[in-house]
């Protein structure tokens, strides 16, 4: 057999996403080449490692094999290339973080000095809801996880990055009557919510209930981003993170709307397990936030005290 590492690495992508479209769209390669890197990795078994069914792609069991033994492969051949770095005296390996999806405004500018000073690390970044990133800590599958509600059923380890405030928000396409009330303008307007598991939801539902604010009608999107742009386009109002829409605030595309008892600040943490050995790319990290934090705190976020 003389099959390749490009074939093996595209191999397991379109079993992972049992789509060649997909993988093509995750390895940056066009459909075709993907399909053709696929033919010349089937071609050296004589037992059928996918097989469509309609229009849909599925492997088979002796795909399933093969590709769980590419993976080992794969791994060992990283583990190699970090190795080698290694010994050269460089910081190399892989670093693991999950982090809220509003956490992506923020965690890449706390990785992006590291990352330059340590190009031997490799990040692997999971953006998704409180729900998940509370998932991957529990089962240990992360180095790090940014939270800005810190779940309390878990021993953690934490570090304070960054103040996170959330204020009522809408978009400036709403004709409203600047002197009429936010209570009564809320009978008038949908609020828009996000997802249940989302922190962002959490903040806002407490907030909510404890001021029993009046809603005829509500909206649920599942992205801070489908939010913003639902709010850009004048579908109602909602309580949401500043770190989210500066830019939307600069252009006046949204605008904040002034209420007692608003912001809701919490702040975001770096969080890991308690009980967690860090590796020593892990460890490199840590001492790079608690030695740079706050500097970058100053540099990037210092727009914050304008609100």
């Amino acid at each position: 057999m003389e099959y390749t590492l490009h074939q093996l690495k595209v191999f397991v992508k379109v079993v992972e996403y049992q789509s060649v479209t997909k993988a093509a769209e995750v390895l940056y390669l066009t459909q075709p080449a993907v399909s053709m890197q696929l033919k010349k990795f089937q071609e050296q078994f004589v037992v059928p490692l996918t097989e469509v069914v309609g229009r849909r792609l599925y492997v088979t069991d002796f795909g399933k094999e093969i590709a769980d033994s590419a993976l080992k492969i794969l791994y060992e051949i990283e583990a190699i290339n970090y190795k080698t770095k290694s010994f050269k005296g460089q910081l190399a390996g892989r670093l693991k973080i999950s982090t809220a999806s509003t956490g992506k405004y923020v965690m890449p500018y706390f990785l992006s000095d590291f990352l330059r000073q340590n190009p031997g690390v490799d990040l692997v970044m999971d953006v998704t809801n409180k729900t998940q990133v509370v998932k991957n800590l529990e089962q240990n599958e992360v180095d790090f996880s940014l939270v800005s509600v810190l779940p309390e059923h878990l021993k953690l380890n934490s570090v304070q990055l960054l103040q996170n405030k959330l204020f009522l928000v809408g978009g400036t396409r709403i004709q409203r009557n600047p002197k009429m009330p936010v209570r009564k303008l809320l009978e008038l307007h949908p609020l828009l919510h996000r997802e249940f598991g989302s922190a962002t939801r959490i903040s806002m539902q407490q907030f909510l209930e404890k001021e029993n604010w009046p809603t005829y009608k509500k909206i649920e999107l599942t992205s801070n981003e489908a939010l913003k742009q639902a709010l850009i386009a004048g579908l109602g109002y909602s309580i949401m993170p500043l770190i989210g829409i500066k830019n939307e605030l600069k252009i006046g595309d949204l605008e904040i709307l002034p209420y007692k008892g608003l912001p809701i600040v919490t702040y975001w943490h770096l969080v890991w397990l308690a009980s967690k050995r860090l590796s020593p790319i892990a460890e490199a990290y840590l001492n790079f936030i608690q030695k740079e934090g706050e500097r970058i705190v100053k540099e990037t976020f210092d727009w914050f005290e304008q609100y």
